[in-house]
C-alpha cells in the first residue's frame, strides 16, 4: 500500500507541518491545531498508509523551505501529489505562474485561468490549498492590493510577502485594509 510520511519544519512563520506520500508532497499546514487529525484524514482521503521516518519528497521539501526562508530559493522543485477538482488544480497550477514577490489580484488570477468572473471561486480554491508557500497563495490579494482570506492568518501572509520583496530589492507595498 502507498506510504504517507509527516515531519515538522521549524519556519519564521511557526512550525510547519509537512507531508508527502510516495509520489510527492501533499501537505503544508500551519501549526494552528488540529494538524495530526488533518494528516490521518488527508491520509484515509488519498488511501495511503501513515507510516514512520521520511522519503525523498520530504526530504527535498524540508531542504527546500529552508533555502526559501534563508532567502535562498525562490522557485520549488519538489514533486508534488495535489488533488482537487480540475477547477482547483487549475487555480492551484496558476499559483505557480505569480512571480516570487509579486502579487495579483484573485480576479487577475480568474482571467489567467481563463475564467473571468470567478474570482470568488478562485478564492475559494485559494482556501481549500493545502500547500501553504509552495503553491503561493500568499501572492494573491484582493481587488485594491489589500491583504485577504490567507488561512494561516493575515500577519503570515504578509511576512511572507514582505520577505520575499526584501529578497527581490522591492519595497513593500502591502495594504492591511
Amino acid at each position: 500500500m502507498p506510504s504517507l510520511y509527516a515531519t515538522t519544519v521549524a519556519s519564521p512563520i511557526g512550525t510547519l507541518h509537512v507531508a508527502a506520500t510516495d509520489v510527492g508532497l501533499c501537505l503544508i499546514a500551519f501549526d494552528d491545531g488540529g494538524v495530526k487529525a488533518d494528516v490521518e484524514s488527508l491520509a484515509r482521503r488519498y488511501d495511503v498508509t501513515r507510516r514512520d521516518g521520511t522519503n525523498v519528497h520530504l526530504d527535498r521539501a524540508t531542504k527546500e523551505l529552508a533555502a526559501y526562508f534563508s532567502g535562498t530559493l525562490r522557485d520549488f522543485s519538489v514533486s508534488l501529489d495535489v488533488r482537487g477538482t480540475d477547477f482547483q488544480q487549475a487555480v492551484w497550477h496558476g499559483l505557480k505562474g505569480i512571480r516570487y514577490g509579486q502579487t495579483i489580484s484573485y480576479g487577475e488570477l480568474a482571467r489567467r485561468i481563463g475564467r473571468p468572473g470567478a474570482s470568488r471561486a478562485v478564492g475559494a480554491a485559494n482556501g481549500a490549498n493545502r500547500m501553504a508557500v509552495v503553491l503561493p497563495c500568499h501572492r494573491v490579494v484582493n481587488a485594491v492590493g489589500a491583504l485577504h482570506g490567507y488561512g494561516g492568518g493575515l500577519w503570515r501572509k504578509g511576512f511572507l510577502l514582505q520577505h520575499e520583496q526584501a529578497i527581490v530589492g522591492r519595497t513593500a507595498h502591502i495594504r492591511t485594509a
